[in-house]
């Protein structure tokens, strides 16, 4: 998953062969981070499976459709959460850098923290928006 921006902080693995393993996204006092769904360790990827493991976390999740073209400016929220990406391709900006999500990946963002997203391609993105409960 490409991960880029000029104020980007390194990216680490964590868990290495564990359930799941993510990247950050560093910036001068937030960060960020991109969880990546490993089949090999935590099964087949479907909603129900990803949608429990955001749950057992302690977030409340709802599902979204965002049509191929659709753009979220910049904008933030009062609560932590996590964008969680079913199918399609969703790109992720923050001040920290930007990150393009696919099926397996979620984001997680800070409460407070000004970002943006955009479906990119011709495919729809299904998307679980989960905040924290």
């Amino acid at each position: 998953m490409p991960v880029s921006g000029s104020a980007m902080g390194q990216a680490y693995p964590m868990y290495t062969g564990a359930a799941w393993w993510c990247m950050f996204i560093a910036g001068e006092d937030t960060l960020m981070k991109i969880v990546h769904w490993n089949p090999e360790t935590d099964g087949p990827l479907d909603e129900a499976a990803l949608r429990a493991r955001l749950e057992a976390l302690g977030y409340r999740v709802s599902r979204y459709v965002y049509p191929p073209g659709t753009y979220f400016a910049d904008h933030s929220h009062g609560v932590d959460k996590i964008d969680a990406v079913l199918s399609g391709r969703f790109l992720m900006r923050t001040p920290q850098g930007e990150a393009v999500l696919e099926a397996g990946d979620w984001l997680a963002v800070p409460r407070g923290t000004v970002h943006s997203a955009e479906v990119l391609g011709d495919e729809p993105v299904v998307s679980l928006d989960a905040v924290k409960a």
